[in-house]
């Protein structure tokens, strides 16, 4: 099919407790499933390290011009699939796998503190919690000053907001293998679908490699 959608999603490598990170885990049953037929799916684990994201994410970027990016992190803490609205810029001080940090802990020196998805993650959370998906969904403003925090915010500015990122649990707590991959394939294709009806916002995401 001509003019396909191009969607580029993440998962982490292990690190710390997470021995199998259920991220990439998660990331991977997606690539089974698939998205649907208007949309080539690009998957890709992630190591983690700051110096390797700064390094990889414009690759990424610039590589598959995608319509959307999807991050997914792990969380120890979390007990439902979580929808992460911003990217902090500040306060990165916990060591990486090659016990670095970046001495500005910052992103992007002079950067804005903080930057939203174009996407409600409310909206998204409310249809699916709403479906018979059997996963449940939660929305944070807050993805950590890690990792994760750090590679949203990066993804956010290169794609000048058509990103999203998304925490699940570790495996089985509550949700196996399988659930996430269904959960993010859900999600996923609902954010497509909400670029879609806004077409302010699916011009933007289509366009933003013109600017």
């Amino acid at each position: 099919m001509a003019n396909k959608k191009k969607v580029v999603v993440t998962g982490f490598e292990p690190f710390g407790e997470h021995d199998v990170n259920a991220s990439w885990v998660a990331v991977q049953e997606l690539e089974k499933l698939g998205l649907d037929e208007t949309t080539d799916l690009y998957v890709r684990e992630i190591p983690v390290e700051y110096q390797a994201v700064q390094g990889l994410l414009p690759a990424l970027w610039k590589e598959h011009n995608p319509q959307l990016v999807v991050h997914v992190g792990v969380s120890g803490i979390a007990t439902a699939v979580t929808l992460e609205q911003c990217g902090h810029n500040k306060g990165y001080t916990r060591l990486d796998n090659c016990s670095f940090c970046p001495a500005s802990q910052c992103c992007m020196e002079n950067g804005p503190d903080c930057i939203k998805s174009v996407l409600d993650m409310q909206t998204i959370c409310k249809t699916l919690n709403e479906s018979n998906l059997g996963v449940t969904l939660s929305v944070s403003k807050d993805a950590g000053r890690y990792l994760c925090d750090y590679t949203y915010y990066t993804s956010l500015h290169l794609g000048r907001g058509c990103c999203a990122f998304i925490h699940v649990p570790p495996l089985d707590k509550p949700y196996s293998s399988r659930d996430l991959g269904r959960a993010l394939q859900a999600t996923i294709l609902e954010m497509l679908q909400l670029l879609e009806m806004d077409h302010s916002l699916d011009q933007h995401c289509n366009n933003r490699h013109e600017h």
